[in-house]
């Protein structure tokens, strides 16, 4: 018997559809019909599942604090309540030790996985002038030799590295996207002509924007100026006010439009290690107060574009749906509402509070 979600609306590109009823069959939509039940009070808003490409933590597990796959199934599992039915978990510059125990969790929880569709790594290989918080002693460039053994010995978990390309040699950064990896350009000092040019060879996107890069300055542009001035150069934005003024995520989604998306880049308390995260107010700070990771989730991610930064709700859905999907090329699993899909679908009602999640056609 299929599931029926009555009397709803979805978004169909930029217009509103009211008053649909959805079936699920499986594990896929399998009807999109005119409702027979109009009157009725309550209907919702039904969305794509949100695409997190960088977060660190979920349900109280730091995964590089607790690299394993019990961490990767907790992760999930919370995830999933918060509405987000794809995510990469990342990993923050470390030691060569912790990075294999993060890949071998995830390439022993491959077989089992929900909605961790792999690892994103943000480092080593970055600028040591632009670290945040990322850990100094484990910085290093990295050589054609290290980034094949890297990528063989992740076997296909490695979706996403974040790097500085301007450190890097020309032989590294196309290894990596010959082998169909994400490559993004982060924490790093790059010019505007460096990073133009990193763009202009391939590199697909780029980590929290405005956060730890060259700035925009009137003299030296910069890398937010440089992705803004590309033409096929994505970019992720940590959108919590408190990582990036809403008042800088609005222009910057005036100008990137389709090519900005939403990132989490959460994590959680965490006392041991390397990366000891202190929840201060809405956010995260290294103890001696360096700004961390965010404690967002998706959904107020995508609330706070439509309250704070004059993005309308159906775009500021696609920063957190389709957009990353498309970048990681998911588009199947989360980017629209129509016949074939696989119901990855989020059930919200008119304050933008999540009423339901389901998940390969099953509620959560």
């Amino acid at each position: 018997m299929p599931k029926v979600i009555s009397n709803a609306s979805y978004f169909q590109d930029n217009v509103l559809i009211k008053n649909q009823d959805i079936s699920i069959d499986g594990t896929v939509v399998s009807g999109i019909n005119e409702s027979s039940n109009k009157n009725e009070n309550g209907h919702s808003l039904v969305i794509p599942g949100f695409i997190d490409l960088q977060i660190y933590g979920a349900g109280n597990r730091l995964f590089s604090a607790d690299p394993t796959v019990e961490s990767l199934t907790i992760m999930e599992d919370d995830l999933l309540k918060k509405g987000t039915t794809g995510f990469l978990a990342c990993m923050a510059t470390n030691s060569s030790e912790v990075f294999n125990q993060c890949i071998k969790a995830a390439k022993a929880h491959r077989s089992i996985a929900k909605n961790c569709l792999g690892l994103h790594l943000e480092g080593p290989f970055l600028n040591p002038k632009r670290l945040g918080a990322h850990i100094p002693e484990f910085v290093r460039k990295a050589s054609l030799d290290e980034v094949k053994k890297l990528i063989e010995f992740g076997d296909g978990v490695i979706k996403m590295i974040t790097i500085a390309p301007e450190l890097q040699e020309e032989d590294v950064i196309q290894y990596l996207l010959d082998n169909g990896v994400v490559v993004s350009l982060g924490h790093s000092n790059a010019t505007f002509e460096e990073a133009t040019a990193a763009y202009n060879k391939g590199i697909q996107t780029t980590t929290h924007l405005f956060n730890a890069m060259s700035p925009i300055h009137h003299r030296e542009p910069g890398i937010p100026t440089a992705v803004f001035s590309h033409n096929k150069a994505m970019a992720s934005i940590i959108a919590d006010g408190q990582h990036v003024d809403f008042e800088v995520v609005k222009f910057a989604h005036k100008l990137l439009k389709e090519r900005l998306f939403l990132i989490t880049d959460a994590v959680t308390t965490c006392s041991t290690g390397p990366y000891q995260h202190v929840e201060k107010g809405t956010k995260f700070v290294m103890p001696d107060g360096t700004l961390s990771g965010s404690s967002l989730t998706m959904l107020e991610a995508v609330k706070n574009c439509v309250s704070h930064c004059a993005i309308s709700l159906n775009e500021a859905i696609k920063m957190g749906t389709s957009y990353p999907a498309k970048l990681i090329g998911i588009e199947n699993l989360t980017s629209c509402i129509e016949i074939g899909q696989q119901a990855n679908l989020l059930i919200i009602d008119d304050h933008l509070i999540l009423k339901e999640v389901i998940f390969k056609g099953k509620t959560v």
